[in-house]
């Protein structure tokens, strides 16, 4: 679940416009007489309509803070929160579609997981190795293939690398959903080592520091 919220805010281009018209209007109709002061009064508000019809709303997304009445479990989602977006802009960058379906299961599990605990805030000891550990090791090491790709290298190595990445990005994308199924039931889940074994693969290559 994502925090971000999205709300309508309407541009204020037409009350500068409409104001700016007033006076232009009053010298065309000198506002000594009633009628004058309507006539400006009018185009006023019609400048304003035209501009609001030119000018729609616009939308803008905010950060809401989560508000469980725990400061640590809020921290730990917004946490959790910050690390997603880093993953979905970090999988906008990756060429590999096949890796790139992982990391999609990654964020939907993720958010589900989020989602769960922001209404159960009890189940946050749960996923505090998933949230302080695993989800960010996840971010480490696809920042280190994306830099990979981008830096062009290519060889044996490489190609070993992304093709052990991709295989694990699986079998993690599965750990993370089952975390989220763990959630629903009365047994916690503690994730198996496959992301231990993604960052061996980056380390031997000196691609983590």
């Amino acid at each position: 679940m994502s925090k971000w919220e999205e709300k309508q805010v309407r541009p204020v281009l037409p009350l500068y416009l409409a104001a700016l018209a007033w006076p232009l209007a009053s010298l065309v109709f000198p506002p000594y007489t009633l009628v004058n002061l309507a006539l400006a009064a009018a185009c006023s508000a019609a400048v304003y309509a035209a501009a609001r019809h030119f000018c729609p709303m616009r939308v803008v997304r905010t950060l809401v803070p989560y508000a469980t009445g725990s400061e640590d479990v809020d921290a730990l989602l917004g946490g959790i929160d910050q690390n997603l977006e880093a993953l979905h802009k970090l999988n906008d960058a990756i060429p590999d579609q096949q890796l790139s379906r992982a990391l999609d299961r990654m964020e939907k599990a993720g958010r589900g997981i989020a989602a769960v605990v922001e209404n159960e805030p009890d189940k946050a000891r749960q996923i505090d190795r998933f949230a302080r550990y695993y989800l960010p090791e996840v971010v480490k090491l696809m920042g280190a293939y994306v830099e990979l790709e981008k830096n062009g290298v290519r060889g044996e190595n490489a190609a070993r690398i992304v093709a052990e990445l991709r295989a694990n990005a699986e079998t993690t994308a599965a750990a993370f959903e089952n975390q989220l199924d763990a959630l629903y039931s009365a047994e916690a889940l503690e994730l198996s080592t496959d992301i231990e074994v993604l960052d061996s693969i980056l380390k031997s290559q000196n691609l983590t520091k």
